[in-house]
């Protein structure tokens, strides 16, 4: 790796100071991209890989410290100043805490007993509302996981679908550190992608559920769950109460735009909403209204730890892009037939995704800049973030995987095997769909 390393700043030395129309100039500024995804693809934190190729950037670009420091000091506010992914990442994790998505579950194991197929899509189901609500799919996994494993035990359909749910939800929501770095580093309005990605989740989140649906009837019989410890006192009616704040909250982030809309102000903005979930909280759980309070303070945690993280990363991707090389990719790129820039660019952030997915936003901080200098549109950008989504499904470093594996007590290679052919026949779909749009 150092020998690696070594040689890429060499090269960085010969092309330093170059005009930047010459070809070696250009082909060495691509360099440092290649280097920090190298360093990726080993594991070494995105930190260490960021911090490589910025310095070889700033050696081949002539970038002094003062303007690297400039940079810094400017990314990382931007970042954490796209507020509403943070505000509803935060209400949903305190849902979390209250026991909203243990009681959903156990209300729907109540109603249809041991048909485990409707079981594993109310699994996917459930998975796929707390991650778009989080905006967090690995946090969510590691709640629901559990809960699937007692539900429906290992039944690979039910953990492909609920990689692909997560995977599509984590890569839409209007919660999420990808929605975030999306915003920041396209200047698409965060709501506007959401708003325009939302039917393409609803379609993967269908074929999610039916994935585990058909995939726990075909295995029906196999497994008798048990009802959770906590949940078994608990009457009907207590556990529709405990599940309220849940429901309010999916209703505020799915319809609260159309019903701001319909009403010209912000009925159902992030103050109001925010407000009504941790009262329903305080009403409905046993949490008093300290504990509700601050079970979002402290759900902010997860986010804005990462938002900060990225927004170190995105500040040397910013100084590689000084030296011209994502313009030199987007040149490549338009060597190709038009109407296959999209397909491509989904395929190669799939192909990044494996091997890298514990970084899924930072690696959109490497992608992205192509894809604005290519001119994508909301919903083209939307497809290429998706698919760096499915790759991550695919990767045993990524955070999801990682909760499925311990969910449901399996190695998380078994997982990733498992994935497999579910998660390439919906790259199929997604390239076809890049095509069309």
């Amino acid at each position: 790796m150092l020998s690696a390393v070594a040689l890429c700043m060499l090269l960085a030395f010969f092309a330093a100071g170059q005009p930047k129309d010459q070809i070696f100039y250009q082909v060495v500024s691509i360099v440092p991209l290649i280097l920090i995804l190298t360093l990726l693809f080993l594991q070494v934190d995105m930190l260490v890989a960021a911090l490589a190729g910025g310095c070889m950037s700033m050696i081949i670009g002539g970038i002094g410290i003062a303007t690297a420091n400039q940079v810094m000091l400017k990314e990382i506010p931007g970042m954490l100043g796209v507020t509403v992914p943070i505000i509803n990442s935060a209400i949903a994790t305190a849902v979390f805490k209250a026991g909203g998505y243990t009681a959903a579950l156990t209300l729907v194991r109540r109603a249809i007993g041991d048909r485990t197929e409707y079981l594993g899509a109310f699994v996917v189901i459930l998975l796929a509302a707390a991650t778009y609500m989080s905006g967090i799919g690995g946090a969510s996994a590691m709640v629901i996981a559990p809960l699937a494993f007692a539900a429906v035990g290992v039944v690979p359909g039910v953990i492909a679908g609920m990689s692909i749910a997560a995977a599509m939800s984590f890569t839409t929501s209007p919660a999420s550190l990808e929605t975030s770095v999306v915003a920041k580093q396209t200047g698409i309005d965060a709501a506007v992608y959401v708003s325009t990605m939302q039917p393409f989740w609803l379609m993967f989140c269908v074929i999610a559920i039916v994935i585990a649906f058909v995939d726990a009837k075909r295995k029906k019989g196999m497994f008798k769950g048990e009802e959770n410890e906590d949940m078994k006192k608990l009457s009907n009616a207590d556990l529709w109460k405990l599940t309220a704040p849940a429901i309010f909250l999916l209703f505020a982030v799915i319809a609260g735009p159309a019903v701001n809309k319909f009403f010209g102000s912000p009925v159902l903005g992030p103050m109001m909403y925010s407000i009504i979930t941790i009262f329903l909280i305080y009403v409905c759980s046993h949490f008093t209204l300290n504990q509700s309070s601050m079970a979002m303070i402290e759900g902010s945690t997860y986010i804005l730890t990462r938002l900060f993280a990225v927004g170190i990363f995105v500040a040397f991707v910013r100084i590689i892009e000084m030296t011209g090389a994502f313009n030199t990719i987007a040149h490549v790129v338009q060597a190709a037939p038009n109407v296959a820039y999209v397909p491509v660019a989904v395929f190669i952030g799939y192909l990044i995704g494996v091997p890298a997915g514990a970084y899924v936003g930072s690696i959109l901080a490497l992608i992205l800049p192509v894809t604005v200098t290519l001119g994508f549109t909301p919903i083209q950008t939307g497809l290429v973030v998706m698919g760096v989504g499915l790759g991550s499904q695919m990767s045993p470093v990524n955070i999801t995987m990682q909760a499925l594996s311990a969910g449901f007590q399996i190695p998380v290679l078994q997982v990733s095997r498992g994935n497999a052919p579910y998660i390439l026949g919906c790259l199929v779909l997604l390239m076809a769909i890049a095509f069309f749009v």
